[in-house]
């Protein structure tokens, strides 16, 4: 495991961390979900991310409980959660202050840890001036109740914003923000983030490397037409406007790639996203521990991804944002 500084910030992230979305509290038992983060720490994952809203606080609490009977040293890992969708009710949900501290709070009493390492702003909240959500943020730094704070799925105009306004008042700014990144979604992180990594700094701490399940090949599985991955797939391409027909045909022209090359899909895909240097961490999420042990392997993958074969990615895939240089 080799770790990247989380953008400009001295602190250090494993290349892969471990998400609890979708799986903690919901899909996969307690145990299983040991297994997974006692496989991911042994291999060197220092970062396990986290959120409010998963399972309605269950994840937490999971995760909570394991980190507590494996007593690791809280030197060697890092925690997040996430702030914005807390319940219905007014002031349960949203960056407003009352929400974002009563929110710090529960998470820490859920994860059961003193502090917490990131603490995200899950979206943005376009109700609450960001005058207040940077305070807040700075402030449950300033009492010791999260280290470092940033966003997750803002657009490059907010996050600057939010940069500008801690300038203004000499607070403590985001250092890091959460997007969705792999290789048929990457407008923000490759365009439109660019002046964010040269400005500020940011660090990411990608999601959904595998865009939904469908590139780890799985959707071209003709056995399982009906199956999760392959609805989940449909669904993705459906949200992202993407047409079916030449998705499938990329993605069977990125499977020959992948075979050519003696590895999975999913460890291309995956190693794919690590090339880029302004990812910080790849999250991964497993509901299984085999499936975790194998997507670990992606980083022995990294050297395969030659300047070579990264051009011959870039000539199937037939979408790189272009940048505009004035």
């Amino acid at each position: 495991m080799e770790y990247r500084r989380l953008g400009k910030s001295g602190l250090q992230v494993s290349e892969l961390s471990l998400g609890s979305w979708v799986t903690f509290g919901n899909q996969i038992s307690d145990e299983v979900a040991e297994q997974l983060m006692i496989k991911a720490y042994e291999s060197g994952v220092n970062f396990f991310d986290n959120a409010e809203v998963y399972a309605t606080g269950k994840s937490e609490i999971v995760m909570g409980k394991i980190l507590k009977k494996m007593n690791w040293d809280r030197s060697t890992w890092l925690v997040s959660s996430k702030v914005f969708w807390g319940g219905q009710l007014p002031n349960q949900k949203g960056l407003m202050r009352k929400h974002i501290v009563e929110a710090c709070h529960a998470a820490l009493t859920r994860l059961q840890v003193e502090y917490l390492d990131l603490f995200l702003c899950h979206r943005p909240d376009i109700y609450t001036p960001i005058e207040e959500t940077v305070w807040s943020m700075h402030n449950l730094i300033l009492q010791g109740k999260i280290l470092y704070w940033g966003t997750s799925e803002w657009s490059a105009q907010q996050i600057t914003e939010a940069h500008y306004v801690a300038e203004r008042y000499k607070l403590i700014g985001p250092v890091v923000e959460q997007p969705q990144y792999n290789m048929f979604y990457r407008e923000k992180m490759e365009k439109s983030y660019l002046p964010l990594f040269q400005n500020f700094g940011l660090g990411t701490t990608i999601w959904s490397p595998l865009a939904s399940g469908i590139l780890t090949g799985k959707f071209l599985e003709g056995d399982v037409a009906d199956s999760r991955v392959h609805l989940q797939g449909l669904e993705w391409l459906k949200e992202k406007n993407i047409d079916n027909e030449e998705f499938i045909s990329k993605i069977r022209k990125l499977k020959v790639l992948a075979d050519r090359l003696e590895i999975s899909l999913t460890k291309m895909s995956l190693a794919w996203c690590l090339k880029n240097p302004n990812v910080s961490t790849v999250i991964l999420g497993a509901s299984k521990l085999s499936q975790l042990e194998e997507n670990l392997t992606c980083l022995d993958a990294k050297s395969k991804l030659t300047t070579e074969v990264m051009e011959e990615i870039e000539s199937i895939l037939d979408n790189k944002p272009k940048i505009t240089i004035y």
